[in-house]
Order: C-alpha cells, then sequence, then structure tokens
C-alpha cells in the first residue's frame, strides 16, 4: 500500500488541507444537504408522536419507535455492505436520494390525515434503511476524495457538518411548526413533505460532481456477476466482512467500545426525552416542550462543534485509543455531576459532553476503520458497524423502558449508567490501549502501524 516506509509529511493546517479537496467539499455539500432533510423529516416524525397534543407516546412506546424504524435495516445492514463494494457509490448516492424524495410524500400523506396504520411506518422503513445506506456509502467514499493522512480531519469535519445540518432540519422544523405551522398533524406532515425537496437537491449535486467511478470502488477490487449472484454471495461476504474487521484488532476494539457507549446511550437518550417532555414540565402541555428540547440540541450540537475541532489534534498528540478512554470516563462523569440534580440546567452539561464523547468516539472509530481496511472491504465494515450502532441504541432504549419511570427520573439507573461508562474506559484502556501500544496508533502518527508492520 505504501512505497515508502517513510510517514508523508504532515499539513500544517489539516482542516485546510481537507477543504482545499474539491471532491471533499462536493461530497460534504451533498451530505449536508441530505441530513438538513433528515432533520426536517425524522423531526416531523418524532414530534408527531411525542409533542403532539393529539397523541401521546409512553417510554416503551417511544422504544418501541425507534425500533421500527432502526432494526429492520440493522438486520440487513451487514449484506448491503457487499452490494456497496459493488455498486458505483456515486449510484448509491444518487439514487437512495432520489427513492427517498419520492417516498417522503406519501408518508406525509399519511401524517396529514391522522390515519393510524402500518402503512406509513413500513415507508418510513425504507426511508431510514436508504438513509443508512446512504450514509455508508459516503464513508465509504470519503478515501476517494481525501488523502490518507486527513482522514481522520475528513471525517471530523464531515460527520459534525452532518450532526450539525441534521440538528438544524430539527430546529428549522420546530420553528416552522411554533411560528407559521400548527403543533398538529398537518403541521408536522408539511415539514415532513419538506424534506423531499433537501432530497432532490442532494442527488442532483451528486450526479452533477462525480464521475460514475470517481467515489469508488476501485475497478480493480469490485466485484461483477449478476444481482442474484450477489445475494447468493451475500452470507458468505458477510463472514469474510467481519473476519477482515477481527483481524484488525484495533478498529475492532474500537467497535466495541462505540457500541458499548451506544447501548448505555440509549438509555440516556431515553431518560432525556422523558425528562424534558414530562419530567420537568409540570404544565402537563407538551408543545411548552419545544423550549427545552432547543436548548438541549443546542448544547449538543456545541458539543459536536468541540468534539469536532478538538478530536483531530487531541487524537494525533496523545492518540486516538487515549482520547476514548478519556470521553468515556468524561462522560460517566458528567452523567453524576449534572444529571443526578435532575434540574433542566445542569442535564444540558451531561448532554454537551455526551455529545462530545459520541461524536470523537465515531471519528476515531471510522478513521479507524477506513485506515486498517482494504478498500475492497470497507463497505462491509462499515455496514456491520452501523448494524451495532443501531442494535445497541435500540437494545439501550429498551432498556431504558424496562426501568425508567413515566418522568425519567431516576437516581439508580442514572447510577449504573454512569459506572458503566467508567467500566468502559477501564476496559477499553486494557485492550485497546495495550494493542496501540503493541503495534503502534494510526491517528497518532498516520501510517506509523503499517511503518512498524513492514520494518
Amino acid at each position: 500500500m505504501f512505497a515508502s516506509t517513510i510517514a508523508p509529511r504532515q499539513p500544517k493546517h489539516f482542516v485546510r488541507a481537507v477543504l482545499r479537496q474539491r471532491g471533499f467539499r462536493r461530497l460534504a455539500a451533498v451530505r449536508a444537504i441530505a441530513q438538513v432533510g433528515d432533520g426536517l423529516f425524522q423531526g416531523a416524525l418524532a414530534g408527531s408522536v411525542l409533542f403532539n397534543p393529539q397523541q401521546r407516546a409512553g417510554g416503551m412506546a417511544i422504544a418501541a419507535g425507534f425500533a421500527i424504524l432502526l432494526l429492520p435495516y440493522s438486520l440487513v445492514g451487514p449484506y448491503v455492505g457487499v452490494f456497496l463494494d459493488r455498486w458505483r457509490r456515486r449510484s448509491i448516492v444518487v439514487v437512495a436520494n432520489l427513492v427517498r424524495a419520492l417516498l417522503v410524500l406519501p408518508i406525509a400523506a399519511f401524517v396529514w390525515t391522522g390515519e393510524k396504520s402500518p402503512v406509513p411506518f413500513l415507508i418510513a422503513l425504507v426511508v431510514i434503511g436508504l438513509n443508512r445506506f446512504f450514509l455508508a456509502g459516503l464513508s465509504a467514499a470519503t478515501p476517494h476524495v481525501v488523502s490518507d493522512s486527513t482522514l481522520v480531519t475528513a471525517n471530523s469535519f464531515a460527520g459534525t457538518l452532518g450532526s450539525l445540518c441534521y440538528s438544524l432540519g430539527i430546529g428549522a422544523g420546530a420553528t416552522l411548526i411554533k411560528t407559521v405551522l400548527a403543533t398538529s398533524f398537518h403541521g408536522y406532515a408539511l415539514v415532513a413533505a419538506l424534506a423531499a425537496v433537501f432530497y432532490l437537491v442532494s442527488a442532483l449535486i451528486g450526479r452533477a460532481s462525480f464521475g460514475p467511478d470517481e467515489l469508488g470502488p476501485d475497478a480493480a477490487d469490485r466485484r461483477g456477476g449478476s444481482i442474484l449472484t450477489a445475494l447468493v454471495e451475500t452470507s458468505r461476504g458477510t463472514v469474510a466482512g467481519i473476519r477482515h474487521l477481527a483481524a484488525k484488532r484495533g478498529a475492532a476494539y474500537l467497535v466495541l467500545a462505540q457500541a458499548t457507549f451506544r447501548l448505555l446511550y440509549g438509555v440516556v437518550l431515553l431518560a432525556s426525552l422523558l425528562l424534558f417532555r414530562t419530567g420537568f414540565n409540570h404544565g402537563g402541555d407538551v408543545t411548552s416542550s419545544f423550549g427545552t428540547i432547543a436548548n438541549a440540541f443546542l448544547a449538543g450540537g456545541v458539543g459536536m462543534i468541540i468534539a469536532s475541532f478538538a478530536t483531530p489534534p487531541v487524537a494525533r498528540r496523545i492518540g486516538g485509543w487515549r482520547w476514548v478512554v478519556i470521553v468515556l470516563a468524561g462522560t460517566g462523569a458528567a452523567i453524576l455531576g449534572f444529571g443526578l440534580p435532575f434540574d433542566p440546567v445542569l442535564l444540558l452539561g451531561a448532554v454537551f459532553v455526551t455529545n462530545l464523547a459520541a461524536q470523537g468516539i465515531k471519528i476515531v472509530t471510522d478513521t479507524s476503520l477506513q485506515h486498517e481496511c482494504a478498500d475492497e472491504y470497507r463497505g462491509r465494515v462499515f455496514s456491520i458497524n452501523d448494524t451495532t450502532f443501531n442494535l445497541t441504541l435500540v437494545a439501550g432504549m429498551y432498556l431504558g423502558a424496562l426501568t425508567l419511570p413515566e418522568t425519567g427520573r431516576s437516581v439508580p439507573v442514572l447510577c449504573v449508567v454512569a459506572a458503566g461508562y467508567v467500566l468502559a474506559a477501564a476496559g477499553y484502556a486494557a485492550l485497546g490501549g495495550r494493542w496501540a501500544r503493541r503495534v503502534g496508533d494510526d491517528i497518532a502518527g498516520p501510517g506509523g502501524a503499517l511503518r512498524r508492520a513492514h520494518q
């Protein structure tokens, strides 16, 4: 892979180096516009259930909603990875957005009528599934638009930009509901329909910005054959992807650490939703919860921004594994310090730290997968990671639904979650840290582990 054992010289300004890449700027624009649409669409769906006075949902119903939207795609996610390694990723980006733009419209029509039917949920399954397919394709395509030495910065910038645009979409939808539209099925339906415009624009930009083969997979690595052949090979391809990931111990440990974080995060997410909607809302009007929810999104967004700026230089200086240990332990401390008082202002501190940690861990994990895994396996590996990402979140939300009261206020549950984060930090320090010290940390010095392997 490398012609020399000498590490490439690192650019002085990593963000500038990434943004100078025209392909990366265009890929980031495709992501940003689509994720504004995601925020509008998913925020409208969630709002129609959580903050619609015409419909109320408890903790178990919220967890079930997340399961319906995430689990079906998660169960087939690794199989989709085989197609990511077979089909042109530009085609994936364009077609996924075009199909989503079309499918959002009938969902909005069902929301408008307020009819209780499984049909909109079934269609929403396809839309959310295509979203995960789209994002996995973008991650697999990123190494084709930036150099290996700037992957950590590219992931930091792109991931944070996408998260902020997603939050922007939610915030824009909430603002429209509160100021122009109504807190009703009709208002949420119009916000959901608006997402179709953003999906269409994202598809058009992707189509115009890249050549058919520009985003990979490379022609030499792309698998041929019919779709039927691909389906037959799916199981073997998934197993091969799992074995490839398992062989890359540093990346595998990070996937496990992120999965543990997401499991505990599912409990925290449900507790926060219940607290901000019900626990801190003494008037009983769920529509008044918009203000506190908006503050929580703002705190989370600030945490993501700081993570995007802090993770690349800190990970290069101290090592990605040390940064993951720090943010895992810090999340446990923040939940104890800011969460246990059950104060709406202090809880924003816990939201801030948790989102900073989530973004920091994601940046390090994505970079490790891109750096350590071969291009012909990247699609499958990212789909496996994406499946784990979703399954553990849903499992955590169900744990929360089983253990939390309807107000979300529970000292024992938060203490267990905080202790879980601290134990996860200790476990990853023992496993991931020992491996990183043994073979070298790629994120602290891109190419370091590979150079040692050559020597």
